[in-house]
């Protein structure tokens, strides 16, 4: 870890041609470093007109200077920010000045870990600094910044307080077996138990919703020659990405587009025909496909209207579809059998959407199933902005309060119920950074006054 006794420094606004560029300085030296740069000593929270000077005395430039007085700053830090003209020369100029001024070149993200061990953020709303700056879309935008206002730390911290309590009496229970203790019933444990069990599952799928929202979803379009799927792609992006001819086999290599769908980042892929074929380069084209089938999260499974329902998805295709993937089952070219747009289910079970990618009859059909899978329907509002660590804490966390609600069931050991559930309050205590000392036993005493 770098030094944090280091005053340090950085250009925070994105290189190239621009109206402002701003240099950020955090550190105990912001104020005379200032007085050296600008000849005066900055006023906490106001913007001050300054020229900016080089070693020599001379004018480099004139801008705004803001300081920001630790606590009450970004970084619990005394914060300085100098906003000089904008493009690539002058806050690299800037910025070089502050370094000779005894600055040291900040480390990336090292601003934000700053804020983290001042406590002026936790873990998950440090994450969501990044995930705003590199959100694809409004909605994913919308849900960093509900995570960097505290709304995922919020629901950690109201389970881990939940579970202290559980902890409180079940570790009360083995070390003060003789006190009279305001103990609760086992059937009040348990409730406790499940009322976390049932957060932890919610959490989960709201983080899976969120991590398609924050990665992006994959989704590969499969199907026979000429079903139409390099037309979908084009209809899908909006462009003409993909050569569209009446001759099958036309696309030999995989083609991928990234478009938004409802405020979700999608990458499509369109791949070469599936079909019996003796030539190489077709055959490879369609082994470049099974493999991007299985690396996609959702497949678009086409074929043609006007032999729907004679197995033209064949049942080798469907066989040779990965199992554990979204399916969505579409019958294309309904203009060219006069068929209205629907979404229907048939008698195997599967949603199957009519459309006709050539004149976009059905596409909303189609965008909002695709907008359900990518877990962004009703609930879209709603979704946790998660890393793969809080979808694994948060998996280490269900696993071991199902384990000690089934102890509490079937009456087994509390040593070891009382262990489950201090590897859940730690798994969830990754999540946002809080692991501190544990303090249970003075939590036990506050509250049950053991030993008066």
């Amino acid at each position: 870890m770098a030094d944090l006794n280091d005053t340090i420094a950085a250009i925070a606004t994105p290189g190239g041609r621009g109206g402002i560029g701003i240099v950020r300085v955090s550190g105990s030296q912001c104020l005379p470093l200032c007085k050296a740069l600008t000849g005066a000593t900055p006023v906490p929270r106001q913007a001050v007109y300054a020229a900016f000077r080089d070693a020599g005395g001379q004018v480099m430039d004139r801008g705004l200077v803001l300081y920001f007085a630790r606590p009450a700053s970004y970084t619990g830090e005394d914060v300085l920010e100098l906003h000089c003209h904008g493009g690539r020369s002058m806050p690299a100029m800037l910025l070089q000045r502050v370094l000779e001024l005894g600055a040291r070149p900040a480390e990336p993200g090292e601003f934000t870990q700053r804020a983290f061990l001042n406590g002026k953020l936790d873990l998950v709303q440090a994450e969501a600094v990044a995930d705003l700056v590199d959100s694809g879309s409004q909605r994913a935008a919308r849900s960093a910044v509900r995570s960097l206002e505290g709304e995922f730390s919020r629901s950690i911290n109201a389970l881990v307080e939940a579970l202290i309590a559980a902890r409180v009496h079940v570790e009360g229970a083995l070390d003060f077996p003789d006190e009279e203790l305001e103990l609760l019933s086992a059937t009040g444990v348990r409730q406790q138990l499940q009322q976390g069990l049932d957060a932890v599952a919610d959490m989960l799928q709201r983080a899976d919703a969120g991590r398609r929202l924050r990665e992006g979803v994959r989704m590969v379009i499969l199907g026979r020659p000429n079903a139409g799927k390099s037309s979908l792609l084009n209809r899908l992006s909006r462009s003409e990405r993909a050569i569209v001819t009446d001759i099958p086999g036309t696309t030999r290599d995989l083609l991928e587009e990234q478009v938004v769908i409802g405020g979700v980042v999608a990458s499509i892929v369109d791949t070469a025909g599936l079909r019996e074929s003796g030539d190489l380069i077709e055959r490879e084209g369609m082994e470049r496909a099974l493999a991007a089938a299985r690396a996609a999260d959702i497949l678009l499974l086409i074929d043609e209207a006007a032999t729907a329902g004679n197995g033209d998805w064949g049942e080798e295709i469907l066989q040779s579809l990965p199992q554990d993937k979204e399916v969505v089952y579409i019958h294309n070219k309904i203009d060219l059998v006069g068929q209205a747009p629907s979404a229907a289910v048939d008698e195997d079970g599967r949603t199957v959407i009519r459309l006709s990618a050539k004149t976009g009859a059905g596409l909303p059909l189609l965008l909002d199933r695709l907008q359900d899978l990518a877990g962004q329907g009703a609930a879209g509002e709603d979704v946790i902005l998660a890393r793969l660590r809080h979808v694994h804490a948060l998996e280490r966390a269900r696993d071991r309060l199902a384990q000690g609600l089934g102890r509490l069931t079937e009456h087994g050991s509390l040593e070891l119920l009382a262990e489950d559930l201090r590897e859940t309050q730690q798994a969830l205590g990754e999540i946002t950074g809080a692991l501190s000392p544990d303090d249970l036993l003075g939590e036990i005493f506050s509250r049950f006054c053991v030993g008066k």
